[in-house]
């Protein structure tokens, strides 16, 4: 398909493919991607899927599997499952280095990869704010592999206690850090609360797992700044409930090996985690289009890009604006309904039609702060306490992929409700090492190429 063969809506120029089958690549399983390719699953098109991961994963659970709630196979399933029945669906194991947007192909590892159109949906990283360096003492929340580290690092800290003599010493290795007051961080200082307080209490002999102390830091001036106020009042009752310290209006300064630096004070915590902030995925700025201050592609109201009709950005990556103005969120609701937009859309193209413009329908927004505890806000609606836990819950199994992984996550959570344990409570790998890796952490340069740049799927941990 040329440039030559676009056609003008109006002031909206559209492509019309040139073949009776054009070739759709969709970079990124997440939400979004995959939405999009279930859409498109009877299109007159071929479609490509690139991902650097083989599974589709269910990042708002995430944390789940970060603080031993959850097996990682119970938030993840593998993409060629998924659209098995997509009959005009291709997906590989590739990692995207580059789009090329004059040229319509995209670069990976084993190659160009030539389309028609063209559905980026790579999601998001961590953002440090400009200190990178702290990546290696604050994990962030973004993967698999990010959630089994930190749920090492938590149980081995518990262990590494018990066996500390020095008095010192195990009150730092009893010292839970979060930084974040979003739904991640939120989440993630609520679990390890309940871990400490009720799943391991009377597991060890030498330490009392219930003097862990867990301090949840943001910047803001209140933790949950997106949603009501009352609402986000009665989440920090409910955390302070559950023993964690919740410090606002403390911006991090420092992060060092065992230290937190913040304006006035700071913390000796042998484990801190980083739930602060996102950052769009490197890939877009290898596309030479406008980019917003947060590094996300600017969109046009049909999803597409600028004098790049044929290009749609959804998802966390994404810019895009809503009738009033407002940037969309990164919630994995909004890149769900983008990918099936962005489908939509592509079809219409090949059948001559104009594009329809992205409405958003607001689904509300959740979070939990741990056992039978969570907030809802839905218009004006608005709950909190055990019934909100249930509509979380299933809210969350719901939208979890594969009727396997449906039916292992609501047993496993009805089994934590009545017993209070947890049955992933594993840390793997060499433990000495792990030991010595902590003592002396080092910059993760674990299989990065193409500029480190990702495409993780859409949607954020813990639905922000």
């Amino acid at each position: 398909m040329s440039a030559e063969s676009e056609i003008r809506n109006g002031s909206v120029i559209q492509p019309q493919p040139a073949t009776a089958e054009p070739h759709v690549v969709i970079v990124g399983a997440g939400f979004g991607g995959l939405n999009a390719a279930r859409s498109l699953r009877r299109a007159k098109a071929q479609v490509t899927i690139i991902d650097r991961r083989n599974h589709h994963l269910f990042q708002p659970l995430l944390y789940q599997v970060a603080t031993a709630g959850l097996s990682p196979a119970n938030i993840a399933y593998p993409i060629r499952s998924i659209v098995r029945r997509n009959l005009n669906t291709t997906v590989l194991l590739e990692e995207v280095c580059s789009v090329d947007l004059d040229r319509r192909c995209v670069t990976t590892t084993q190659g160009d990869i030539k389309y028609d159109f063209l559905i980026v949906a790579a999601g998001a990283d961590n953002s440090y704010f400009g200190h990178d360096e702290w990546t290696r003492y604050a994990p962030g929340l973004k993967s698999l592999e990010d959630a089994i580290d930190i749920r090492g690092r938590i149980l081995l800290s518990f262990e590494m206690a018990e066996r500390e003599h020095d008095a010192i010493a195990r009150r730092r290795l009893l010292t839970f850090v979060v930084v974040g007051g979003g739904p991640t961080g939120v989440e993630l200082a609520g679990a390890i609360a309940e871990i400490s307080r009720h799943v391991i209490v009377s597991d060890f002999r030498r330490i009392d797992p219930r003097e862990a102390r867990i301090v949840l830091i943001e910047a803001g001036s209140r933790i949950l700044p997106t949603f009501d106020d009352a609402l986000a009042a009665k989440a920090a009752a409910a955390l302070s409930k559950r023993g964690v310290e919740i410090l606002v209006g403390t911006p991090a300064k420092a992060i060092t090996l065992d230290l937190i630096r913040l304006e006035n004070s700071e913390i000796v915590a042998h484990t801190i985690i980083w739930a602060a902030g996102v950052a769009a995925s490197p890939l877009a700025k290898t596309m030479g289009v406008e980019l917003d201050r947060a590094g996300r592609v600017k969109v046009r109201s049909d999803l597409a890009i600028e004098r790049h009709p044929e290009a749609f950005v959804i998802g966390d990556l994404a810019a895009c604006v809503d009738a009033a103005g407002n940037t969309m969120p990164g919630l994995a609701p909004v890149a769900i309904q983008q990918g099936r937009c962005a489908a939509k859309n592509i079809m219409r193209a090949i059948e001559g039609k104009p594009y329809e413009r992205f409405k958003y329908t607001d689904k509300g927004a959740l979070a939990t702060v741990g056992r039978a505890f969570a907030i809802l806000q839905m218009g004006r609606l608005k709950l909190s306490g055990l019934f909100a836990w249930l509509i979380w819950s299933l809210v969350h199994i719901a939208y979890l992929v594969g009727f396997r992984n449906r039916v292992i996550v609501m047993i496993d959570w009805a089994w934590a409700y009545v017993t209070y344990q947890r049955g992933a409570r594993l840390i793997t790998g060499d433990i000495e090492e792990l030991i010595s890796e902590t003592a002396n952490p080092t910059q993760n340069t674990r299989g990065e190429s193409c500029n480190k740049s990702r495409h993780k799927g859409s949607g954020l941990a813990g639905s922000e």
